[in-house]
């Protein structure tokens, strides 16, 4: 390669280039910020979801265990399993209104 200069600036000196660049990672530094954010939202929606259908479907299978043990050993049938699965439901809900209420860290 020789080493003349030909007619034109090298590329690092054109402004035109530097405006580019600078507008190219202020684009890229919002893009990667607006990213970062949805993936914990969706992180914290997912999580939440799960717990609240861990809370239902451990107070519904609650209820129905112990009712169904304090039917038998007291033959109450199916007072037992009524109450306690009544019982069971109240706490779930109860338990799901509270996640609901409670504020974003």
């Amino acid at each position: 390669m020789s080493e003349e200069q030909s007619g034109r600036e090298p590329l690092g000196e054109d402004e035109r280039i530097d405006a580019l660049d600078k507008r190219l990672k202020a684009a890229k530094e919002r893009e990667e910020a607006r990213n970062r954010s949805q993936v914990q939202g969706t992180d914290e929606n997912y999580r939440m979801g799960s717990r609240v259908l861990a809370d239902l479907l451990g107070g519904l299978v609650g209820g129905t265990v112990i009712g169904l043990v304090i039917d038998r050993f007291a033959d109450t049938a199916p007072w037992g399993l009524l109450v306690m699965l009544g019982l069971g439901i109240v706490v779930a809900f109860r338990n799901i209104i509270r996640t609901a209420n409670r504020r974003p860290d």
